[in-house]
């Protein structure tokens, strides 16, 4: 059974969350993706359904890069998953797009190089 992962990014790295979910069509792939991008202005309603959406996750993969920082709804799903006891992977978007350092959200949280290897043992031990 395909494990569910959220997908928290940046929306500035839309780009990248592409390329995942392009990875992620790999026949071989073994989750699928739930995405909650901000379509909408942040309000109470939206947090409500994208704590239900992480709940229902095995786990939340966290690309990170400089634009991170200042994403606070990306922030914010890190500090809920974090609150509801889900695992959190963070993956760094590029080599030459690393921020100097995390934000306080990501105590506990581990940055790995982003690679198939990586990303599949992570949602493997899930």
């Amino acid at each position: 059974m395909a494990k569910r992962i959220f997908i928290s990014f940046a929306i500035e790295d839309k780009t990248l969350r592409d390329f995942l979910v392009g990875q992620a069509r790999n026949e071989k792939s073994p989750f699928e993706f739930i995405d909650m991008s901000v379509k909408e202005p942040w309000d109470s309603a939206w947090k409500t359904k994208c704590r239900t959406k992480i709940k229902g996750c095995d786990g939340v993969l966290i690309i990170v890069t400089k634009n991170t920082k200042k994403a606070e709804g990306q922030l914010w799903e890190i500090k809920c998953a974090k609150e509801e006891g889900i695992p959190c992977k963070g993956i760094w978007g590029s080599q030459d797009n690393r921020p100097a350092s995390l934000p306080a959200e990501f105590g506990g949280v581990r940055v790995v190089n982003w690679t198939w290897t990586n990303i599949a043992n992570w949602i493997d031990s899930l």
